[in-house]
This record gives structure tokens, sequence and C-alpha cells, in this order.
């Protein structure tokens, strides 16, 4: 067993405080990694806080994870020591059912195995997540991350760059479309950089004009603020696809109105309560409103050649890990621009 420090929540709502655990020896198929930074992502502060339910404790956070590979096993042909490397939202799943054929380990129909509060497929053992110094993950749920990405920026790329990814993909962003932006935080500005390099025309949706300079310096195009009226005149019927990131309880109905017929808002945020809405602005324009969930494995190595080729990073926050209760605390205030990432270092 490979001892490693880490720092967990003990308990649903206590401050998260140092913590010991041991890893398991890397099998066959096992690739032993040296975590060098870890993205800070919102769910974290859910999951610890139990706000989704389910929450097992002690808890270790953390799938946007980045580092060194230490050791392989005898089997592995993927990865050798030395390699730069990332684990996201997963480490394991049934690997046989439909979804996970089609690369959508994401949607396994038996259960995929989440990279912390999950149980692996022995049916005992609790994963624990980045908040910690080396991580053991089969290789065909590591990532290769070219020598092109600087390792910090890169870590959120593991969540925050994949959920934004694959509904752009799968929703065909690109030239000729028109891509609004709901919500310019950790997931928003990526779907703002992304889909700007994909070729579409982005706009950003936001509640005021704080971040507009932001919001052009990111790729977008046109910035409008949702608190006034005039926008949902000057912007009805104007997209083809809407990424919602905002986890806010909000008027979907009338956000719906500004997609063109046949347009589609994606959900990614995901609102402490349910939300109301009006069949009318779906019927209206047949507008769809669906939602998505990170991305399989071969499409987040997509995604981190894209963002490799095209010279897009997450813009960061470094901090040392015993800043990790400020920064929960900061992130609900919407204190960073835009995403947490620890160092590792500050925790070997």
């Amino acid at each position: 067993m490979i001892p490693v420090n880490a720092y967990a929540a003990y308990q649903s709502k206590e401050p998260l405080k140092p913590y010991k655990f041991e890893r398991r020896d890397p099998g066959p198929h096992d690739v032993q990694i040296d975590i060098h930074f870890c993205g800070v992502c919102h769910s974290d502060l859910h999951q610890v806080r139990d706000e989704w339910g389910g929450s097992k404790f002690p808890m270790v956070p953390g799938h946007e994870i980045v580092g060194k590979v230490i050791s392989v096993g005898s089997s592995v042909k993927k990865f050798k020591a030395g390699d730069s490397v990332g684990v996201g939202c997963l480490v394991d799943s049934c690997r046989t059912c439909p979804s996970c054929g089609e690369g959508l380990e994401q949607y396994c129909e038996n259960g995929s195995v989440g990279t912390y509060n999950s149980v692996e497929k022995d049916g005992v053992t609790v994963t624990q997540g980045g908040y910690s110094t080396q991580i053991v993950v089969n290789e065909d749920f590591v990532l290769k991350i070219s020598p092109k990405l600087p390792l910090d920026k890169a870590a959120p790329l593991l969540c925050a760059g994949i959920t934004t990814y694959s509904p752009l993909r799968h929703w065909k962003a690109g030239p000729g479309k028109k891509v609004a932006v709901m919500g310019l935080g950790g997931l928003g500005h990526m779907a703002v950089k992304l889909a700007a390099a994909m070729g579409a025309e982005v706009t950003v949706l936001s509640s005021s004009n704080k971040k507009k300079d932001d919001a052009h310096r990111l790729g977008a195009h046109n910035y409008a603020a949702t608190s006034e009226q005039e926008t949902f005149k000057k912007y009805n019927r104007s997209f083809d696809l809407i990424i919602n990131t905002v986890s806010a309880p909000i008027d979907l109905g009338s956000h719906l109105q500004l997609l063109k017929r046949d347009g589609t808002m994606v959900l990614l945020g995901v609102p402490d309560k349910p939300e109301a809405i009006h069949a009318f602005p779906l019927i209206g324009g047949r507008r769809s409103l669906a939602g998505s969930l990170i991305g399989g494995i071969k499409e987040t190595q997509e995604m981190l050649d894209f963002c490799a080729e095209h010279g897009i990073t997450s813009d960061i926050e470094l901090i040392n890990i015993d800043k990790i209760n400020e920064s929960y605390e900061r992130m609900l205030k919407g204190d960073v621009r835009y995403r947490f990432v620890i160092d590792i270092a500050s925790l070997k």
C-alpha cells in the first residue's frame, strides 16, 4: 500500500483538514501518478457539504488532477514513468453497456465510478480524489497532457473544459452558429474560449455588466446583461445554442425565447431547487431544453488535444492547500477569476 497525504472533509459542513490514508499498490493495468495540481470544482463544495445527498466521509475531493507518472503496471501500454497525465471525473465504468461501448462512460448504464465519493467495482472501496499527493488509476481512465499545456492551467480542463466542450461538439457549435453562454464563471469562461475557437459567434449573457471586458478578452464577440429588459428584446430568437452554466434560480422561460426555432438550451449548472418552466417557450419555437454531463474518455482526450492545438487553458488562481476552506467561501461569492487550482507541493 502507498501512504498518501491529503486534505479531507471528515463530516458534512466541517472545514477540510489534513488526512492520511493509503492508495492501493499498482496492479498490472494501473498507473501510479504523483499529483502536481488539482482544480477546485463547485461540485467539490456540494459534495463535502452533502448538498446532493449520499456523501461518504471522510472524503478527499478533487477530480481535476494533473501530474507525472511515477510507475506503471506490467501490462500498461499507453504510459511510462515521467509522462504528463491527467485524471478527470471518472476512474472506472462497466465497459460492457451500450454507452461504454460508444465511448460515453459518463452515462454508463451500470454505474460509472467517480474519482471521489464513489464506490469501486469491488463494492467496498470508496474512491478518494485529487486533494492528495498520489493516485493510482487504471490506464484506460488516464489522459495524456501535451507538453504545450502548462499543468497548473490544464487541471480545470479535466472537468470545466470537458463539461463545456462535450455539448458544444454534440450540438455542433462552429462557423455560422450563434452560441450564447449564460454565466461567466469556471464553466462559462471555458465555454467562451472553446466556442470561439470552434468558430462560432459567441455572446455572453451575464446578470450584470461587471465582466464585460473579461468576456471580450476571453473571446466573446458580444455581451449582454440579463438584468436589462432590453437584452431580451435585442436577442429575441437569436441563438442556435445556449450553454447554461448558471446554478442559481432563473426564469428559464424568458431565456428560452432567445433561441431560434429548433434551438437548444443545454443545462450544465445544477440549482439547489427544481426549476418550473412553462411549455409555451418550447412549443412556440420547437425549441429543446437538454442537459449534458462531462464527457467520455475518448472525447476528453480529444478536448485536451484541441486545447493544446489552440493554446487554450483555464484562467486560474493558484493556492496552497491550507487556503482550501477560504477558497470555498470565496467561490460561493463568485470571488475567483475563474478557477482555483491547488498546488499539491504545498501538501507534500
